[in-house]
């Protein structure tokens, strides 16, 4: 049995071969391409979700951040209405201690006088 191929036989043959070959691999990295295209969506879609949570994050620490801020503000307001500075604590307590020993002086005046006073009287 002997097969006998044409020149032009044979030409045929190895284009419809190459061209099979080609529709092959060129169908073959069209599904590589489409599965990479859906790869990357998918880590795309992540990447956002992802994004998004540390966004809200953000948000939430920045929140707190300027209500802490908000809170110390207060409380400095609060300090200057409400207390007493040492300093300024030590004056008035001086000023107590004095205005205390000129009334013991008075009462002792007083009490020296009127001591004079029954001592004239007897």
């Amino acid at each position: 049995m002997t097969v006998q191929l044409e020149l032009w036989h044979l030409i045929t043959l190895l284009i419809a071969f190459f061209t099979c070959v080609g529709v092959f691999g060129k169908v073959l990295l069209s599904q590589f391409e489409k599965r990479l295209d859906e790869r990357f969506e998918l880590q795309e879609e992540a990447r956002k979700e992802v994004q998004k949570r540390w966004d809200d994050e953000f948000k939430k620490i920045e929140e707190l951040a300027r209500k802490n801020e908000r809170d110390l503000l207060e409380l400095k307001v609060h300090l200057a209405e409400n207390f007493v500075s040492r300093p300024d604590s030590i004056i008035n307590q001086s000023r107590l201690e004095s205005k205390i020993d000129g009334l013991a002086k008075t009462f002792e005046n007083v009490l020296l006088r009127l001591g004079t006073q029954k001592g004239n009287h007897d």
